[in-house]
């Protein structure tokens, strides 16, 4: 008498069990793996402050005498103005580095592996966006020390400032998933690096990061106040006390925090959505 066998399809993958309280520690499971793994290569986050460091610093002492801030031309008033603007351009452009490990993942046939485990099916997205936070985190501890050094300060009290970085680590955090669903749409990690910053470029200089808007042409100006990345360093500006506060009549322009943070949860949603849905079918 034999025993008939039933082999359930190679590309489904199980389900995990334990609802919310299973997907929750299976996400920090992984977030936890990829701490460790960027704990044992310290270049990637040695090299992650360059590039901010260096913004900072051009634009301070190249450009900090030449630009206009609500009728100033002083150094130090554009340093002020300046530094939201490079905090908000420092979380987002941690996208490209989350969607090329992602893909990474993903050419190595790490991602196969996951997606054969009983695990929560979104676990392993939020996990590794968690990781990217955190090191996001660290990337604007240490920016905003070479802030202070150069000029920098807050004049709205530390509560008000906190919340600005909290609201500057939620857009990193949304972003993040767009990352992650470039990461799972392209096929190596090259391309996701590509893709994940020539979008970010118009996102991140068509906005009020760099220059008052109301210097821009009538069209470019409703982009950029629009912009969700101006409404999170409009936002900025106004909790931490510093010069160029927008007298725009746009809505996220007058109300920044709150635009800020719908902006923020939208993203996240939807983005996050589309990428676990990816995810599910990736091959």
């Amino acid at each position: 008498m034999s025993a008939s066998t039933i082999t359930a399809p190679a590309s489904r993958a199980p389900r995990g069990r334990g609802g919310a309280a299973q997907s929750v520690r299976d996400s920090l499971v992984v977030a936890r793996r990829n701490l460790i793994r960027m704990s044992r290569i310290p270049e990637m986050i040695i090299f992650g402050l360059f590039q901010p460091i260096m913004f900072v610093v051009l634009f301070s002492y190249v450009f900090g005498g030449s630009m206009d801030v609500g009728g100033s031309t002083s150094p130090a008033d554009y340093r002020e103005f300046l530094m939201a603007g490079i905090f908000a351009q420092t979380v987002t452009f941690a996208t490209a580095g989350a969607g090329a490990g992602i893909a990474d993942d993903m050419h190595k046939g790490l991602i196969d592996r996951f997606r054969s485990l009983p695990m929560a099916r979104g676990a392993v997205l939020t996990g590794r966006t968690l990781a990217d936070l955190v090191q996001t985190a660290l990337t604007v501890f240490v920016l905003a020390i070479v802030a202070l050094l150069v000029g920098w300060r807050i004049h709205e009290g530390i509560a008000k400032a906190l919340g600005a970085f909290a609201l500057l680590l939620l857009l990193g955090y949304a972003f993040t998933w767009i990352g992650a669903l470039i990461g799972l749409s392209v096929r190596t990690p090259e391309a996701a690096t590509s893709g994940g910053l020539i979008w970010l470029f118009p996102v991140t200089f068509v906005s009020n990061a760099f220059v008052d808007t109301s210097n821009m042409t009538p069209w470019l100006r409703h982009i950029a106040e629009w912009n969700p990345f101006s409404a999170t360093v409009q936002a900025c500006r106004v909790l931490f006390g510093n010069p160029g506060v927008s007298t725009s009549s746009a809505w996220p322009m007058q109300h920044p925090v709150w635009a800020s943070l719908l902006w923020s949860l939208v993203i996240i949603a939807v983005f996050r959505t589309l990428a676990v849905r990816k995810y599910r079918n990736a091959a």
